[in-house]
């Protein structure tokens, strides 16, 4: 498979409420699983993908993240930060980082999920946004629903994203045209979703089920068993 040759934005803001008392002390995005932090993964295989430039976002303990990471050379990628101060949730972080980011599709995944997709696969979707954004405006990565959300988020039906089902769980992965963010307002506090759906009623948001190894950590008690499986 082609190496993917665009940028990626790593949400990392995050507090981690769930994650306490962890996350008192220490983001989210540095606590290890299998001796390396969760954003050392993801810089990993993204650099693997060749995903060479990363702009991550920080709140919560940032300066910790940036002292840790620093340029992204350890891992073969240039590291730019988009500090928040206070976290601007999913949309509003994507959308205060598009300066960084740059005029073309950029992959985005959350700082902590542990996964072994691999991002090289999200070329073509990538290509297919840049060419025609009116009918493509982002892709979506889904898993099947894990115990903690059984209920799920989307259908997938012929390629595109649907509202109905059967429902399957947003990855936290996908690719998005900037394009989508440029009406958010400087500074707003916006989640992803609901906001994302007007574009899957749209028609214009595209998807593929991954059924490889993907965990959304939400506990101590997820990422202690996660930690044991990859030890092991």
């Amino acid at each position: 498979m082609a190496k993917a040759n665009l940028p990626a934005f790593i949400l990392a803001a995050g507090r981690g409420e769930r994650m306490r008392p962890l996350t008192d002390s220490v983001p989210k995005p540095l606590l290890t699983v299998g001796g390396k932090s969760l954003i050392a993964w993801h810089l990993e295989r993204l650099a693997a993908a060749g995903i060479h430039d990363v702009v991550i976002n920080h709140a919560h303990l940032g300066g910790q993240l940036e002292e840790a990471v620093g340029d992204g050379s350890r891992w073969g990628v240039r590291v730019a930060w988009s500090r928040e101060g206070v976290a601007l949730e999913t949309a509003g972080g994507i959308a205060k980082a598009l300066p960084q980011l740059g005029q073309s599709p950029f992959v985005v995944v959350s700082g902590d999920i542990y996964t072994e997709f691999d991002f090289a696969g999200l070329t073509d979707a990538a290509r297919a946004i840049a060419l025609d954004p009116r009918r493509r405006a982002a892709h979506f990565v889904l898993v099947d629903n894990p115990p903690f959300h059984p209920r799920g988020d989307m259908g997938l039906a012929d390629g595109r994203v649907r509202r109905e089902g059967p429902l399957l769980t947003y990855a936290n992965i996908a690719v998005f045209h900037p394009a989508l963010f440029a009406g958010i307002a400087p500074g707003a506090h916006l989640k992803l979703f609901p906001w994302a759906y007007r574009f899957v009623d749209e028609g214009r948001v595209t998807g593929e089920r991954f059924a490889g190894a993907w965990e959304n950590l939400g506990t101590p008690a997820q990422l202690e068993a996660l930690d044991r499986r990859l030890t092991r």
